[in-house]
C-alpha cells in the first residue's frame, strides 16, 4: 500500500520543524531563567538547520504536482496534517504548562524527536521502495538532534 511520494514526506518534515521551532521560540521568550532560554534557542536554531536541510534535500527529487481543486489545495492539506501531529497546538499548551526547568524541557525535546523519528520510520511504509533511502536522511537528522539533546541533558 503506496499513499505518498517522497516529496509529500519532506513537506510534513518541513511543517513539523516550523512547528517546533515556533513553539522553541516561544518557549524561550516566556522563560525568565537564563540557562533555560539558551536551552529553547538552541533547540529552535536547530529546527531552523534541520528545515534547511529538508528544503535543500526536497529540491533535489522531484516536483510533485497533485490534481487540486484549487492551486495549492493538496499541501494545505499536508501542513493541516502536520499541525496536528509532533508539535499539535493543543499538546504544546499542555506540554508548555508542565515544564518547570532546564531538565523537562530538554526531556520535552527529547521525546518530540523521538516522536519524530517513529513518525518517519512508520510513513516510510506509504511512499515507494526505491524512494525510502531519502526519508532515511530526514531519520538520520532527527537521530542527531535526539544524540545533541541527550548529550545536552547530561
Amino acid at each position: 500500500m503506496i499513499n505518498f511520494k517522497a516529496s509529500e514526506i519532506f513537506q510534513f518534515a518541513i511543517r513539523i520543524e516550523e512547528n517546533g521551532e515556533r513553539f522553541y521560540r516561544n518557549m524561550a521568550q516566556k522563560i525568565e531563567n537564563t540557562n533555560m532560554e539558551r536551552v529553547f534557542t538552541f533547540l529552535a536554531n536547530e529546527e531552523v538547520k534541520h528545515k534547511k536541510t529538508f528544503e535543500n534535500m526536497v529540491s533535489k527529487i522531484e516536483k510533485y504536482e497533485p490534481p487540486e481543486s484549487y492551486p495549492g489545495e493538496y499541501f494545505t492539506y499536508l501542513r493541516a496534517y502536520a499541525d496536528n501531529i509532533i508539535f499539535s497546538q493543543r499538546k504544546l499548551e499542555e506540554e508548555m504548562s508542565k515544564i518547570k526547568g532546564a531538565i523537562s524541557a530538554v526531556d520535552f525535546a527529547i521525546q518530540r524527536e523521538l516522536d519524530s523519528i517513529l513518525y518517519f520510520l512508520e510513513m516510510k511504509n506509504f511512499i515507494p521502495e526505491s524512494q525510502r533511502n531519502l526519508i532515511d536522511g530526514i531519520i538520520e537528522e532527527e537521530r542527531r538532534h535526539f544524540v545533541k539533546l541527550s548529550e545536552l541533558k547530561k
